[in-house]
């Protein structure tokens, strides 16, 4: 068989052998088991409120339930060690079963879960979750939560430090799951911290306290400033500022200037007069028509002697 058969196989016996011990020892408050197959045979450990009522009378019910897993899981030479749960308020198997056997009796699941979950974090829990689905009140579905302190939903922590039961109630209108959630007490999260007050920083972070001295930190912040640095120090930004704005006043003028030298050159320009007046230029164009007249009069007396002299010939 492959490896990834063989865990589904593992996985599926586990869950089946979990439910038969969930109906065969739930009067007994059947808080979980631990199985481990060892060269001997199968090693499981059964976590109950009551180990008497597992044991049962001279050992009776133990030895029933040893058969009935040979026989219905093929189990080689089980053996079976019962421990006796000592808070059963934390947990979570035994929590949701009372709570499930609470809302059968009939108590109203509000005051259920508010009560369950108050004694859950008397008994020191860290935190706790309780959800209820179903029918709770009515023909429609719906879930109702009841949370207090700290509880993990994701990640390596939600598998490996909460733990985690469920219940179901059977009622009239149907089933009403129940699901419980517990972070016991002491366990360690990734994000807790603590502040100790009485650590020496070089045993800690020996190589954050070299470089704090190198560079004398402390000694600056524990000394005062000094007044006359403080004073030397606004001078010179004020000084610097002073700079800037002669620079800019400075900058200002010459762009000034320059506007005022261009305007002065094309008023200039526009003013300069063209020798002799209007006068001298009438008098040219005068001449240049005198002049056209003449040459035209001299090319139509041409023309007429032509004439003439056609007409004498013929």
């Amino acid at each position: 068989m492959a490896d990834e058969h063989q865990f589904i196989e593992n996985g599926l016996q586990r869950s089946q052998i979990d439910e038969f011990f969930q109906e065969e020892l739930g009067r007994a408050g059947y808080g979980g088991m631990d199985v481990a197959k060892t060269p001997m045979g199968t090693q499981i450990v059964l976590k109950a409120e009551k180990p008497g009522m597992v044991i049962g009378k001279g050992g009776e019910n133990i030895r029933k339930v040893t058969t009935a897993l040979e026989d219905r899981f093929n189990l080689e030479d089980p053996q079976i060690d019962v421990q006796e749960v000592e808070e059963p308020d934390l947990n979570a198997r035994i929590v949701a079963d009372r709570l499930a056997n609470a809302l059968e009796r009939g108590w109203y699941f509000r005051k259920a879960g508010h009560t369950t979950i108050d004694r859950i974090m008397e008994a020191g829990a860290l935190g706790a979750e309780i959800v209820l689905s179903g029918k709770v009140t009515g023909a429609r579905s719906r879930v109702e939560k009841f949370n207090r302190g700290y509880i993990k939903h994701n990640g390596e922590p939600a598998e490996e430090v909460v733990d985690h039961g469920q219940g179901v109630a059977v009622m009239k209108l149907g089933t009403i799951g129940v699901d419980v959630k517990i972070i016991p007490p002491g366990a360690e999260l990734p994000d807790d911290f603590e502040v100790s007050e009485d650590m020496d920083p070089e045993e800690v972070v020996p190589d954050a306290v070299e470089v704090n001295e190198a560079e004398g930190v402390e000694e600056l912040l524990e000394g005062e400033p000094e007044e006359a640095d403080a004073d030397a120090e606004t001078e010179a930004a004020a000084e610097e500022v002073a700079d800037a704005e002669t620079e800019t006043d400075l900058d200002e003028d010459v762009v000034e200037e320059v506007i005022e030298e261009e305007v002065d050159a094309d008023e200039e320009f526009d003013e300069v007069e063209v020798p002799g007046g209007d006068e001298d230029v009438e008098e040219e164009l005068e001449e240049l028509e005198e002049d056209v007249e003449a040459e035209a009069e001299e090319l139509v007396e041409e023309m007429e002697d032509e004439d003439a002299d056609e007409g004498g010939d013929a």
